[in-house]
């Protein structure tokens, strides 16, 4: 396995205030890693180093084997698959046309540019894997979150991204909507092996089964990382979120409770 992403003693201050502090993170080729932590833990800005969206104030991260400093990020944000939960469309786009603009990084599509058939059936590919078939032709203001949420990643997905970046995919979504996403991202693991992502989030129930390691970061600091079966347990997770916590994993699923915790009337 090759390395997609490396950073190294990563260091970000703003405003005079550390936000991350010695975080070190190696995601090799058909990995699947979680970012967890309470919020304020630093897991959006550790997201946002790698995927070249800001550089840290000290040591190094490397995005496909380009060090952030030495390379034109524009470029390099092209190759990454970032799914932002808050993408800025305001026209009433068809599910077909959004994920086609992944192909040209740009919000709305943009003047006289045409797919080309492979672009097109690459994009019917997609929305076949990501369980929107029978959308294909909605309109963005007509879809639920969660829908949004399976083509925003559809849309990532068009440049063929050796890496894909999600920040708390789940959120705001209901059950069958959240259930929906994680299938759709066990479905990209399959159909796509050699993809690695990352994925944020402060909730286990929202890991995919196909999780293969993980990070936990507290107070802007890597408290614990590796394989995901290594990493999150009772201990460890309670640690990071300073509470008794029990784990329990069920068929690839991730539960958790407050130990000895009281049920109130």
């Amino acid at each position: 396995m090759t390395d997609v992403l490396r950073a190294e003693n990563v260091q970000v201050v703003r405003d005079g205030r550390p936000i991350l502090a010695e975080a070190s993170l190696t995601v090799r080729t058909g990995e699947h890693w979680a970012l967890l932590g309470a919020n304020g833990a630093g897991k959006s800005t550790l997201l946002s180093l790698l995927g070249a969206q800001v550089h840290p104030t000290g040591g190094t991260v490397a995005v496909l084997g380009r060090r952030l400093g030495r390379v034109d990020v524009r470029e390099l944000r092209s190759y990454v698959g970032h799914v932002n939960p808050r993408h800025p469309l305001t026209e009433p786009l068809r599910v077909r046309e959004v994920v086609l603009t992944g192909v040209t990084n740009s919000v709305a599509p943009l003047p006289r540019w045409r797919p080309t058939p492979e672009q097109l059936a690459r994009a019917e590919r997609l929305i076949d894997t990501l369980g929107l078939t029978e959308l294909r032709d909605a309109r963005w203001p007509t879809l639920s979150q969660g829908q949004r949420g399976r083509t925003l990643i559809a849309r990532a997905l068009m440049p063929e991204p050796r890496l894909l970046l999600l920040d708390e995919p789940a959120t705001g979504l209901d059950l069958p909507g959240r259930e929906r996403l994680l299938d759709s991202l066990d479905g990209l693991r399959r159909d796509h092996p050699d993809l690695a992502t990352v994925l944020v989030t402060h909730h286990l129930e929202e890991l995919p089964v196909g999780t293969t390691h993980a990070l936990l970061l507290r107070d802007g600091r890597p408290l614990a990382q590796g394989p995901a079966a290594e990493v999150l347990t009772s201990d460890q997770v309670g640690k990071c979120f300073d509470l008794p916590l029990v784990l329990e994993r069920h068929e690839g699923r991730w539960s958790v409770r407050i130990r000895n915790s009281r049920r109130r009337a």
